[in-house]
């Protein structure tokens, strides 16, 4: 990947004349069955754009409360958009056609109308959950009924693919506009592409413009996306059966809160036994011995596989487990 990135041709983006950005944006709108595809620094400013370019200010965005565009992107939608958040509560980051035909606004002056849902794909805080096609199949039925555009911040999209084996093109036919990033399981160090139709990126490449993510001869990191891309999208298996194996070693201690069934992809969320310890504090004895967590809550811990990993270092991590329960 580096030396693909060492080698790329380049040119001037903001005149959409690099070539390694223009090839990225084209084979991932391709991936997903869309019109076109642009290439931005962050999964963040990603959804930040599809929120601007669906909506008018003063509208609600229909979303699961645990979503990433609500708990990890700063009040981005007030900021940027004028928009309000709706946040319906998810069973592990699934929220029903029902509950989102409950909370859709109509033309009544008191309450904001409902001008996109969203949802997420694998979803981060419900520790890496497919959500079901059959249950998004229903949710976007509802959201066309009301003539209501949908967005998919699919981060981890290509997470659920491979998980799944159903294709990429048919979670996205789904959705008016779908954001996968290379930066996570893909292992590439920047980068997401915003997909949709050709009007909808030419009003979201304005809005890049205007929230600075123009950039110049972008094709260096877009190479590292492109590399990922093309090579490292079979490679999420292992991560899978590697956040498996962590899944069902944490699951035999008694303290721990934990169903491996409830583990799909890459990501271990579980939960503490609060007569064990505080998520802080097995997050710092797990550093200690070894092994970088993430607590997510007063009680629950999060661990990621990757693309680094070594068998070597999934030994340590589960050596480092015995250490910290012992």
């Amino acid at each position: 990947m580096r030396e693909a990135m060492a080698s790329a041709v380049v040119g001037d983006d903001v005149f959409g004349e690099d070539p390694t950005v223009n090839r990225l944006q084209e084979e991932t709108a391709s991936l997903l069955g869309m019109q076109a595809g642009l290439f931005i620094p962050s999964g963040t400013m990603g959804n930040q754009l599809a929120i601007k370019a669906h909506t008018q200010p003063g509208d609600e965005v229909i979303l699961e409360a645990e979503a990433h565009i609500r708990y990890y992107e700063a009040a981005g939608a007030a900021f940027n958009s004028l928009t309000q958040l709706h946040p319906l509560a998810g069973d592990r980051g699934v929220i029903s056609a029902e509950q989102v035909a409950g909370a859709i606004h109509g033309d009544d002056v008191h309450l904001p109308p409902t001008g996109l849902i969203t949802l997420e794909n694998t979803h981060n805080r419900a520790g890496g959950t497919i959500y079901p096609l059959e249950a998004i199949e229903q949710v976007a039925a509802t959201a066309r009924k009301h003539d209501i555009p949908m967005h998919l911040d699919g981060a981890r999209l290509l997470n659920a693919v491979v998980a799944t084996e159903v294709p990429a093109r048919r979670w996205a036919e789904l959705f008016e506009s779908v954001s996968i990033c290379f930066s996570k399981g893909l292992g590439a160090p920047v980068g997401s592409v915003l997909c949709g139709s050709t009007e909808f990126i030419t009003k979201a490449h304005r809005y890049r413009k205007i929230l600075g993510g123009g950039m110049r001869q972008a094709g260096i990191i877009a190479a590292g996306a492109l590399f990922a891309l093309q090579h490292h999208v079979d490679d999420l298996r292992l991560d899978h059966d590697r956040a498996q194996t962590l899944a069902s070693a944490l699951a035999g201690y008694s303290s721990v809160l934990l169903e491996p069934a409830e583990v799909h992809t890459n990501i271990v969320l579980f939960g503490i036994d609060p007569g064990f310890a505080s998520a802080e504090e097995i997050e710092q004895r797990l550093e200690a011995a070894g092994v970088l967590a993430f607590a997510v809550s007063a009680h629950q811990v999060r661990l990621v596989t990757h693309r680094d990993l070594t068998e070597e270092n999934m030994g340590r991590a589960l050596d480092s487990f015995k250490k910290v329960w012992a």
